[in-house]
């Protein structure tokens, strides 16, 4: 049912490549079952020019050496208790990454009840980076793998259910200027989107 998007769509610039995640599954197999859940929220961010982004500057860690990498690979990274996904973009060398911030449920929504915990309303499972990733029972192992290859991966959706939005990231204090940046896009009205202005 779902397939992986070609490895082309992955090559267009952050700014670009945000937006088009929007209305895309989000995919993974695993042996408790198949989740998927629609992209509804995501954000940008522009590496070395961006003081919001981990590789401000041109920073290489460990953590961020990923992003230096082809596009399309699979950034998570850890805050505080919970793992993010992020989505590598930019030509090879130039460390840029999409955050994935909200996705609908589509498939698999008892597990992700059961991952998540069943006192939630369904879209507190999904509304937020950490949730989502919980959800999809997605895990720092992925660190480095590419978006699409099984069993994580982006696969073709049926695109926006309402207008686009955009706005200032999340949690991002202290970045001077880069705080109100319009780097969020989000379907609009939607209730698995974390944040609204």
């Amino acid at each position: 049912m779902y397939e992986p998007i070609d490895p082309g769509f992955f090559r267009q610039p952050v700014l670009e490549l945000a937006p088009a995640l929007l209305g895309q599954y989000i995919v993974h197999a695993t042996p408790e079952g198949l989740t998927a859940a629609r992209i509804v929220e995501t954000e940008a961010y522009h590496g070395p020019e961006d003081r919001a982004a981990h590789s401000f500057n041109n920073r290489r860690t460990k953590r961020t050496e990923i992003m230096f990498g082809a596009p399309g690979l699979v950034y998570t990274y850890q805050m505080h208790t919970h793992t993010l996904m992020n989505v590598v973009a930019g030509p090879e060398g130039t460390p840029h990454a999409v955050l994935l911030r909200g996705a609908e449920p589509v498939d698999g929504l008892a597990l992700m009840q059961q991952r998540r915990g069943e006192q939630h309303r369904i879209p507190d499972l999904t509304n937020g980076p950490g949730k989502l990733s919980k959800a999809l029972g997605v895990t720092m192992k992925y660190y480095g793998s590419r978006w699409y290859e099984e069993p994580l991966f982006i696969a073709p959706g049926p695109g926006l259910g309402g207008e686009m939005e955009t706005g200032p990231r999340v949690g991002i204090q202290n970045t001077g200027e880069a705080v109100g940046y319009p780097w969020r896009f989000y379907e609009a009205g939607n209730p698995f989107v974390s944040k609204y202005r």
